[in-house]
């Protein structure tokens, strides 16, 4: 089953059961699915639902820190709550072994020497990371490594 699938299926599940805020968050990322394939006539593959679910996420965290800053706990909450239905569509992710072991491989790889060579390997090991992995924390990692 697609992850697509997957995510219609949950939401006629949370239609029947009833539960409004499970229903809405899928809601909100069923739309922005299908925003995507208007826009690009396409029909989306896993990877990029899995992409929308980052960019959904990442919106999510914004809005917690923003709405923390404000001190309106009600928001934090809702926020907190679709953070966590979206999560669930993300696949498993990597462990620190895992991401230091596809670094080293693209640097390897890559013939990486230096600080001036990290886009040659982040744009190695992004398609092996994305959405499994924090490409912030990669990023770092990679800098540490190339610096050595």
């Amino acid at each position: 089953m697609s992850l697509k699938d997957q995510i219609t299926e949950d939401m006629k599940t949370a239609m029947r059961a009833k539960e409004t805020a499970r229903l809405g968050a899928i809601r909100l990322l069923l739309a922005a699915i299908k925003q995507k394939e208007v826009d690009e006539r396409v029909t989306l593959d896993d990877a990029a639902i899995v992409a929308i679910v980052d960019k959904l996420i990442k919106q999510r965290k914004d809005s917690i820190s923003q709405y923390e800053t404000a001190g309106r706990q009600d928001l934090v909450d809702a926020e907190r709550f679709e953070l966590d239905v979206l999560s669930a569509y993300k696949p498993a992710g990597l462990s620190e072994a895992e991401i230091d072991a596809a670094i080293a491989a693209a640097i390897a790889q890559t013939g990486a020497a230096g600080p001036a060579d990290m886009g040659k390997v982040m744009g190695a090991v992004k398609p092996q990371l994305a959405g499994r992995a924090d490409m912030g924390q990669v990023s770092g990692k990679i800098k540490a490594a190339l610096a050595h």
